[in-house]
């Protein structure tokens, strides 16, 4: 459900179809937007929390249920970015889920990425907002039960000791707002989150656990693929990869640089145990967006291979990124472009090695 991803500490806002409500919330702010990429640096940490959710929302019901939640925050590279693991207990269920969000310092706004592990894929187009004065007030646009309707998530009380949490729908354009989720915080010390192990079976959910770790190396970019051009660009850097929901997903954060050139973001792998693939989401820091479209693929025989499209100067073309030479402490990617399928241009190799412990 597309509701359930705003449990997961998520913040909305109003995309370009929000205007209106976007134009009011940024009038407050004045004529200068402050930079708010540090503005959930506070949350970092373990916390607990309350939550109520109104069953049967726009229909006039007042029937509640309440879930006890637990959630773990961690800044990614340096705290432009952010993540955080999600498991709730109600009397309707079992939740667990994910939130990525990665900061725009363009138009200084939030984008807000949920993932639930039920799926597992990303659950639609991102939540976008910022904080004001203290407050974080974000929209959304929905579909709810063939009706269009506004939402809105409050932040408010944030420290780092406490935060609360409000969500409200709107079915008239945003003059009236029934709440449907209230959400109270506060600290504890020990993560009380109880995320299932991941079982020690071979159906490729620890595909990438080579993986987890601090890599060096070096990467080579065509600048201009499917152009007939040969200037490459090289850059030297590295990667650190970390564990999600005990290896069925990870996060790898990229930081490659050329000079005064960079190549920053993260790519967001998730496993589906029914297909027994994996999807590869990648985010670049420049902007915050997340690709549209994943990668999706699996390993065989040593050697990964993912495949998806992509808009290059207009045009969808196929995408290929592929793992090879893999051991414990070295790998080989490349990626490569196609348009017909039949022949590939590479556009993207590395060579990588893992960072010993204690290095």
């Amino acid at each position: 459900m597309k509701t359930l991803r705003r449990i997961c500490l998520a913040v909305l806002f109003a995309a370009t179809s929000f205007s209106a409500l976007a134009q009011s919330t940024s009038a407050a702010a004045g004529p200068e937007i402050r930079d708010g990429q540090h503005d959930w640096d506070q949350l970092f940490g373990n916390w607990k929390m309350h939550l109520r959710r109104r069953l049967n929302p726009l229909t006039g019901s007042n029937q509640w249920v309440d879930f006890e939640a637990h959630d773990v925050f961690r800044g990614v590279l340096a705290g432009r970015a952010n993540l955080d693991e999600f498991e709730a207990e109600g009397a309707t269920g079992h939740i667990e889920g994910l939130t990525l969000r990665m900061y725009d310092p363009t138009n200084h706004y939030w984008r807000i990425y949920w993932a639930n592990a039920a799926g597992p894929t990303m659950d639609g187009p991102p939540m976008v907002g910022r904080y004001t004065n203290g407050r974080g007030e974000f929209y959304d646009h929905e579909i709810w039960h063939g009706k269009s309707i506004y939402v809105r998530f409050l932040w408010t009380n944030v420290s780092d000791h406490s935060g609360d949490f409000e969500q409200s729908f709107s079915e008239d354009g945003g003059k009236n707002w029934e709440p449907n989720w209230n959400t109270t915080m506060e600290r504890e010390e020990v993560p009380g989150a109880k995320v299932a192990p991941n079982p020690d079976i071979h159906d490729g959910q620890h595909d990438f656990d080579f993986e987890f770790g601090t890599w060096h190396g070096h990467l080579k970019r065509l600048l201009k693929p499917l152009s007939g051009s040969s200037e490459w660009k090289e850059y030297d850097g590295g990667f650190t990869v970390g564990k999600l929901w005990n290896g069925r997903a990870n996060i790898a954060e990229l930081q490659m640089t050329n000079g005064g050139t960079k190549i920053e973001g993260v790519s967001l792998r998730l496993f589906d145990p029914k297909t027994r693939q994996w999807t590869l989401w990648w985010a670049n820091l420049h902007d915050g967006v997340l690709d549209e479209k994943p990668l999706a693929g699996c390993f065989q025989n040593g050697r990964g291979e993912f495949f998806g499209q992509t808009v290059l100067d207009g045009k969808w073309v196929m995408v290929r990124f592929e793992f090879s030479g893999l051991s414990d402490t070295a790998e080989h990617v490349e990626q490569a472009f196609s348009t017909d399928g039949k022949t590939w241009e590479t556009n993207w190799t590395g060579d990588f090695t893992k960072e010993k412990k204690g290095q």
